[in-house]
């Protein structure tokens, strides 16, 4: 895993992360035209990953491909507070030697933007030819073009949005609470994941939120699932949804 360290970071909230670093995957020639791609929300900085482990982008972007690797060099970082590498909740604070947990600062998407932007400084580079993303990563795509209009020649971002609406928030605190009435949760600090089934819950309800009701329909239309372990249900989009919550 490579990491490049971007030092005290300022957030939008005023509080400040000392020695914050960001995880990131850098593909292609070195002297290529640059192309950052933001991730979602569940994705990591392992965008064109390896043969063996695929990155989530691997379909798009690689050797030959849409966004060819031959002609672009690609950088991804993972966004600040995730958990795939870069400084998040389960990094050290210096001030307690212990990982952070429920202290780590609230993070917005400015604040992921920054960062982003002196990671790039760190590692030498001053302008990119396109910010790319979607979803999570479109916002991070739009707080680009806010911040930085100079810093590119393109902005692409897909299935995103400006801000958060009051209904998706409303998903966001069925999955909190679900998280935070379990009692693996204690009050953050749980030894594994495995331990929380609430956050199996938050997914499930993440998963609602992310598709509508028609795509759903047409995707599912009330099958019967033949792999049935719930006595309660047998419809395909039932075993579809524990099997999200679980992975």
């Amino acid at each position: 895993m490579e990491k490049v360290e971007i030092g005290t970071l300022l957030l939008e909230n005023g509080e400040t992360i000392p020695h914050a670093e960001l995880a990131y995957e850098r593909r292609g020639p070195m002297d290529a035209p640059i192309i950052l791609v933001c991730h979602a929300l569940t994705g990591s900085q392992y965008t064109v990953g390896t043969s063996e482990e695929p990155g989530w982008w691997d379909g798009l972007i690689g050797p030959g491909k849409y966004i060819d690797t031959n002609q672009y060099q690609v950088i991804t970082f993972n966004v600040l507070g995730s958990c795939y590498g870069s400084t998040g909740p389960q990094s050290i604070n210096p001030e307690t030697s212990r990982p952070y947990r429920m202290d780590f600062p609230f993070i917005t998407i400015r604040d992921m933007v920054h960062a982003q932007k002196r990671a790039l400084l760190a590692l030498g580079v001053n302008r990119v030819k396109a910010v790319i993303g979607g979803s999570l990563g479109g916002m991070q795509v739009l707080e680009w073009g806010l911040l930085y209009p100079n810093d590119m020649d393109q902005l692409l971002l897909f299935a995103s949005t400006p801000y958060y609406s009051d209904y998706g928030i409303a998903f966001n605190e069925i999955g909190i609470t679900a998280i935070e009435n379990d009692p693996g949760w204690k009050n953050g600090y749980y030894q594994s994941s495995e331990d929380v089934k609430g956050l199996e819950i938050a997914r499930m309800v993440g998963m609602v939120s992310y598709r509508s009701a028609p795509l759903f329909e047409s995707r599912f239309n009330r099958k019967i699932a033949e792999d049935n372990h719930n006595k309660f249900s047998s419809y395909e989009v039932s075993s579809y949804m524990r099997y999200q919550g679980k992975n």
